[in-house]
């Protein structure tokens, strides 16, 4: 498997290909196994610009699935490395339980905000992401936490504070009239993770690579990459953007 390359297949295959130990950050948001359907109409979204073909996990399946790729993120990754796992409420439990098991640390529990709301009757609206920052080794996990505001304090206080909290809000991106896949994780979030996890260089993997977000913010920051998916539609959207190094895809581009 080569870096700065993205593969159209099962990640728990491509992973057994790499050596182990040879990435420095992974981020990933996996599927939800939760019945989900890239189309639903209360998603409000132009349907013909959706791309078909969200790769669900049945219920009954999703952890043992968990588990197996976890178990391939965990010899890949790096002692000094962490990872980010993004996942709603639903199947939080198995994500939970799979990284105990594994033998990943956590070393956060991050809530993502985001502007987003569909109506119900029953309940309460969800509108946050639950995102695990997780490692193998705590002592030699690397962060870096002056990266985007100084230690000093200013006369309007130390922004730092309120960036390194853990409840982090964040808008979602509407593509308005491009080409998009049912989920993506907006620019900015993955770049804070990028900033604060990595440096120039390092080496950032997302096992369910999806419209490719990953691999762009990290190519744009000069990060190495590497990337699975299984979804011909979205692979392709994916090596579309990092090609041809646009961010967004009009429809019919």
């Amino acid at each position: 498997m080569e870096v700065n390359r993205i593969y159209l297949m099962d990640c728990r295959e491509g992973m057994e290909r790499m050596p182990a130990c040879c990435v420095d950050l992974i981020v990933t948001d996996p599927p939800f196994a939760i019945g989900f359907r890239a189309r639903r109409a209360n998603y409000n979204r132009t349907q013909e610009r959706v791309l078909e073909g969200y790769n669900e996990i049945p219920e009954e399946e999703y952890y043992p699935f968990t588990l197996s790729w976890m178990q391939g993120a965990y010899r890949v990754l790096k002692q000094s490395g962490s990872m980010y796992v993004f996942s709603g409420w639903n199947n939080l439990k198995h994500i939970l339980n799979a990284l105990d098991e594994v033998g990943f640390l956590t070393v956060n529990h991050i809530i993502w905000k985001y502007q987003f709301g569909v109506y119900t009757k029953r309940r309460f609206v969800t509108s946050h992401y639950h995102c695990l920052y997780v490692c193998k080794h705590d002592r030699l996990r690397r962060f870096y936490p002056d990266c985007r505001f100084p230690s000093a304090r200013t006369k309007d206080g130390n922004p730092r504070y309120r960036d390194m909290e853990d409840v982090w809000f964040i808008p979602r991106e509407y593509w308005n009239g491009d080409i998009k896949t049912p989920t993506k994780l907006p620019a900015e979030l993955v770049r804070k993770i990028l900033q604060y996890s990595s440096v120039e260089g390092d080496v950032v993997l997302d096992p369910f690579l999806g419209s490719g977000q990953v691999a762009v913010v990290a190519k744009q920051m000069g990060r190495r990459y590497i990337g699975f998916e299984v979804t011909p539609e979205y692979f392709h959207l994916a090596q579309q953007r990092l090609e041809q190094e646009m961010y967004r895809v009009r429809s019919g581009v």
